[in-house]
């Protein structure tokens, strides 16, 4: 299963920003974060996932219709007894702008995925207790 490179360069080209109690981490694909690591200690935590619902399908939308998605993600993983904290998906390059996007702990990459494909994503972004993030590709998007 092949992606294409630019989008996969697009996502590790990105700056994963999440608000949590006790401060910022800013986290990059397959690079180890101390501070996400004793966060996740601290909070027994085993695994996270990042995810958002704006920019379906990687095709800029606009910006009242990202915030109404990304408000019904919020309130679906709020639904789901997860615990969702703030985040942003921050481009190295300004050609793609800022996407809000959720930090969830103990939610898994494959119930991740699930809940990423409804809302037209092409990928989350998974851990475990290492603290280190993950690109873990949704299959219903591959072509």
């Amino acid at each position: 299963m092949v992606k294409t490179s630019e989008l996969e360069v697009a996502y590790k080209a990105t700056t994963y920003r999440v608000y949590l109690s006790g401060g910022i981490c800013d986290l990059r694909i397959g690079q180890a974060c101390e501070a996400l690591r004793c966060w996740l200690e601290t909070a027994d935590c085993e695994q996270f996932s990042i995810i958002t619902a704006y920019n379906p399908g990687s095709q800029p939308t606009d910006e009242a219709i990202n915030a109404e998605r990304q408000a019904q993600l919020e309130c679906e993983l709020l639904e789901g007894n997860y615990e969702p904290y703030a985040g942003q998906n921050v481009p190295d390059s300004d050609a793609w702008p800022v996407e809000e996007s959720c930090f969830v702990p103990d939610l898994g990459p494959e119930d991740a995925c699930a809940l990423a494909e409804d809302y037209g994503q092409n990928a989350v972004i998974s851990g475990g207790a290492d603290g280190v993030p993950h690109l873990v590709w949704i299959e219903a998007s591959e072509k």
